[in-house]
């Protein structure tokens, strides 16, 4: 499905390749054609959130028929930006009236790649340059939208359908659901915290010794805003650079004396790529006994962002291997089955050394679902929905308890 990568301060052109890429694209072009999509899809937005302040949304994308990248208006007509300069220069005004605290809202998303934003109180702020759009990069102290509330929704509308998720891959933030309405008049919705939920995050992620408190961003009057992930705590120094380094070692010294079998594709068993350690790297082999990729040695910062030593190109081999690792190392199921990957969720986050914040987000959840790391797609973990013909799709604002 979807592969989330860090994003940041990163251009939109980068990061909508990076966020609505490699398998959700894939799966789109690939699934069955249903009743002809049509140029436009009612969003309904609810505010469910409690909360007074004002609610801004933006619908920014890549339109799919030209690549061109843009914003959305209410009614979903594209509006390309315009140049853009070094240093960045202000992005027009792309926002739209959301809806206030107990009501409910539509706007018509068109067939994007894109993402919704939406923010409590205060307008984003946005910068092009001349390769795109900048979007907020909150890691940043200086960054101007680091102390506005605010999330947003990743999506792909196309002619094979639509489909939609939350996300926690960057940061885990106001809280919200997503949800289709498929042409028989069925919805399907994921995303939604349990009871509680929102505080018993950062509660638990408060608890867990070794930095990962280190995560949560408050404004100056202490108002929680969000929790970074833990790739941004590396790069920001949150996090210290060896906090997976245990985890890591303890997989390089069982997989240099035993067999790790990564069968990637759900759809075929038969295909199976088995991995040794040698040294400082792992090396894959098909069941002739070719060697087909190999792996060095990771360290958190790739296990975090499922990049780097973990790079997983949009390929048939080493992606797909690498896909999986990542998700091993993250669940950290790696050391207690050996067949990867370890469809049994019941067995995730629990050694001692582990993705924290990935584990208490999927505690969290009401259904388990989320995508709380680049690949928490991997045995459909994801929180995503998606239909071929759909009537309607859902964002609803969701509270912050």
């Amino acid at each position: 499905m979807l592969r989330k990568l860090r994003r940041g301060t990163t251009t939109m052109s980068l990061a909508l390749a990076a966020a609505l890429t490699g398998s959700l694209l894939a799966a789109g072009a690939s699934a069955p054609a249903h009743a002809e999509v049509p140029a436009t899809v009612p969003l309904k937005i609810t505010n469910n959130s409690s909360r007074g302040e004002r609610v801004y949304l933006y619908n920014l994308g890549t339109e799919l028929s030209t690549g061109r990248q843009g914003w959305a208006d209410a009614a979903g007509a594209f509006h390309p930006w315009p140049a853009g300069g070094n240093p960045p220069t202000p992005a027009p005004d792309a926002s739209i009236p959301g809806p206030a605290a107990g009501q409910s809202a539509i706007i018509r998303i068109p067939k994007f790649s894109g993402r919704v934003y939406f923010s409590y109180g205060q307008k984003l702020v946005f910068r092009l340059t001349p390769t795109g759009l900048v979007q907020p990069a909150v890691q940043n102290p200086a960054d101007p939208n680091r102390n506005i509330l605010f999330n947003w929704s990743e999506y792909t509308l196309n002619d094979s359908g639509l489909w939609i998720n939350s996300t926690q891959v960057d940061m885990f933030s106001a809280p919200y659901a997503v949800g289709v309405q498929r042409a028989d008049g069925s919805t399907t919705s994921t995303g939604r915290l349990r009871p509680g939920g929102y505080n018993g995050f950062f509660s638990a992620l408060r608890g867990q010794p070794g930095g990962w408190a280190n995560l949560i961003q408050t404004r100056p009057d202490g108002t929680v805003l969000r929790a970074l992930s833990p790739l941004y705590g590396l790069e920001t120094g949150a996090l210290p650079a060896t906090v997976m380094d245990d985890y890591i070692d303890r997989v390089w010294r069982k997989y240099s004396t035993s067999t790790l079998t990564v069968t990637p594709f759900a759809d075929q068993p038969g295909t199976r790529y088995y991995g040794r350690v040698s040294g400082d790297v792992m090396h894959f082999t098909n069941s002739s006994g070719v060697t087909v990729t190999s792996f060095e040695k990771p360290d958190a910062s790739s296990v975090f962002g499922c990049h780097r030593k973990l790079d997983a190109p949009n390929d048939l081999v080493r992606g797909p291997i690498s896909r999986t690792l990542c998700a091993g190392f993250n669940r950290s199921t790696l050391l207690v089955n050996p067949s990867q990957p370890d469809a049994d969720a019941g067995s995730f986050y629990k050694d001692g050394v582990t993705n924290r914040y990935a584990g208490q987000i999927h505690a969290n959840m009401a259904d388990g679902k989320a995508y709380a790391f680049a690949f928490d797609d991997v045995g459909h973990h994801e929180s995503l929905v998606h239909d071929g013909s759909p009537r309607q799709a859902y964002l609803t604002l969701d509270p912050l308890d």
